[in-house]
């Protein structure tokens, strides 16, 4: 099931933040972790998820993603810390991998989405994939026209 979620990546904690929308967190995610999606995150290795939202409509996800764009960056790793102190890659707790964080709804709670394993081994990731998760995505999917923040340390 897909719901409308805005989330936050990083790099490392209080490194480089990558705020962006999503329709279908998991997979979005999934993406970023496997490096599928050409742009920003694979070229700075954001690939830990340490804040995500989830909305009721794609109107509501757009709106609060403009609006976390425009805080500061003190704010947004407030954001951050309020909610996940440790800043732990929150990616098991949206597939349902581990409860170890309580600081956000389960995302497999929402979405009911099962759990699947390639025989090989590979990278485990929900069944609630619709179409290729490698596919190309259109640049308005993938949020490249949003404000990044580096961290120059």
């Amino acid at each position: 099931m897909k719901q409308p979620a805005v989330y936050l990546l990083c790099s490392k904690p209080n490194g480089t933040l990558y705020i962006i929308v999503t329709s279908n967190l998991v997979q979005r995610i999934w993406q970023h972790r496997e490096g599928v999606v050409e742009g920003f995150t694979r070229r700075y290795g954001l690939k830990t998820l340490v804040w995500y939202e989830q909305h009721e409509t794609m109107q509501s996800a757009i709106s609060r993603e403009k609006a976390l764009k425009k805080w500061n960056r003190s704010w947004k790793l407030r954001l951050v810390a309020e909610r996940n102190p440790q800043w732990l890659d929150l990616w098991p707790e949206i597939t349902g991998q581990e409860s170890g964080f309580s600081g956000t709804p389960s995302f497999r709670e929402a979405s009911g989405a099962p759990l699947s394993r390639n025989d090989s081994g590979g990278s485990s990731f929900p069944s609630a994939f619709i179409g290729n998760p490698r596919s190309p995505l259109d640049s308005r999917l993938r949020g490249n026209d949003g404000i990044i923040e580096v961290d120059e340390q």
